[in-house]
């Protein structure tokens, strides 16, 4: 048989179908039986350079046991000395995320058949104890016939990565998407999470946008801890009042997939599917021949905002309105009082010889001593910006001066009052 591109294993290679940091897919055609199928290759120096090759492992873990209509199915994985080949099923219909730009939000009928798929889907992995974590609209794929087919299960939870508490720890997932619990970094419950971000999901695709947004990161957090998002007219009772219940911030009354699929909105014109799970002897996910995952206190944890930090193609610099990029930057999370950061900070820079000038969440330090002899002191903004009550963002800001006492000041500040995961260092 004569082939005109690349062969791996019995899959012909084809054009390239997507490109990320760490992968690239390309559409595959099977050259026995004539099949379609998407091979992701993984270069495994990059993933291993990145410190995202946990993700790989997971993601083929997960997936390995998830056979359901509304999941992509991954067929097989093949491997070479610098690469993996994950053969998956091959989805043409695009993403979820384009479909809403090119074409605008759904009539109520055709959002509701697509959110059940999506809550269909997520039953299942539920079910299985696999927890997404990273739900939004780029990873839900519709096929050819308008059907939906979640992927990107590279942060999904599994039971062994539960604490003590039966509670999950690490912060990932998407901004926009994220729950609120999630953001406090206090343990959340993986499966009230991710029907949080089914809730974005439904809202964006009955209105045709975000229901938390904002280009500061501390008003979009607060956004996000008040779960009050703006309904449309045209939204019906029904779909409003499954919204609301989806997206209500307190994790312990926010309704179950069980409540959903009781719900008469969601029951209207829902068909279960029929379908044989070929793996029902797997009732979750075991060990393979992959290392064991690295604990969830890992210094290679990823949270939501180092996510966002990982690509090329986003720029941090819109989150905080007054941010200038000509300026050194460093802002943690800490779950301590605004109060109580306000006053460690303004304790440092003193102890450091600064002369403080305080208004309301802002500090200005300022090397008063070399300014009087005419010399580039140090000049630093602190400011803190309240999410809630326990979850705070702090901003250091050097406007200019001496870049090693800088260093030594923010260090200072980071061991004393944040947490290292949660770190952005943005310099220019």
């Amino acid at each position: 048989m004569v082939t005109k591109g690349m062969l791996i294993g019995k899959y012909e290679l084809g054009r390239t179908l997507g490109e990320g940091n760490s992968a690239k897919v390309k559409f595959a055609t099977d050259i026995f039986s004539g099949e379609s199928f998407a091979v992701k290759i993984i270069d495994k120096s990059r993933i291993t350079r990145i410190n995202v090759s946990f993700q790989i492992k997971r993601e083929i873990r997960t997936l390995k046991v998830l056979k359901h209509p509304n999941i992509v199915r991954l067929h097989e994985v093949l491997a070479s000395k610098t690469k993996i080949y994950m053969v998956l099923e091959c989805v043409t219909g695009g993403d979820l995320f384009d479909r809403i730009v090119s074409k605008g939000k759904l009539s109520e009928t055709k959002g509701r058949k697509m959110f059940q798929q999506l809550i269909d889907g997520i039953s299942y992995c539920h079910n299985k104890g696999v927890f997404h974590r990273d739900l939004k609209l780029e990873n839900v794929l519709l096929d050819a016939k308008g059907n939906i087919k979640i992927t990107d299960f590279g942060l999904s939870a599994l039971p062994q990565h539960f604490r003590e508490d039966g509670l999950l720890h690490t912060t990932c997932g998407s901004p926009n998407y994220v729950a609120p619990e999630v953001l406090a970094n206090n343990g959340y419950d993986g499966a009230a999470s991710d029907i949080w971000s089914c809730g974005v999901i439904l809202y964006v695709i009955l209105t045709g946008c975000l229901p938390f947004d904002d280009t500061n990161l501390a008003v979009l957090c607060r956004k996000i801890f008040k779960g009050d998002p703006p309904i449309p007219r045209w939204i019906s009772p029904g779909a409003k009042t499954m919204i609301k219940r989806m997206l209500d911030p307190n994790p312990v009354t926010r309704i179950t997939i069980a409540g959903i699929k009781a719900n008469d909105w969601f029951r209207h014109d829902y068909a279960p599917l029929n379908y044989s799970d070929e793996d029902d002897d797997a009732s979750s996910i075991q060990e393979d021949t992959f290392e064991e995952e690295k604990r969830s206190d890992s210094p290679t944890v990823i949270n939501a905002f180092q996510l966002i930090g990982m690509s090329s193609f986003l720029d941090l610099s819109g989150f905080f309105e007054k941010e200038k990029v000509s300026e050194r930057q460093i802002r943690f999370m800490s779950n301590r009082l605004a109060i109580d950061l306000l006053e460690n900070i303004e304790t440092i820079f003193k102890e450091f010889g600064f002369y403080v000038q305080k208004k309301h969440t802002k500090l200005k330090a300022i090397q008063e001593e070399i300014t009087r002899k005419g010399q580039d002191g140090l000049s630093i903004t602190a400011e803190v910006f309240e999410i809630s009550p326990s979850l705070n963002v702090v901003e250091l800001r050097k406007s200019h001066g001496d870049s090693s006492l800088y260093k030594q000041l923010y260090e200072r500040i980071l061991n004393e009052l944040g947490t290292s995961s949660q770190v952005q260092d943005l310099s220019t």
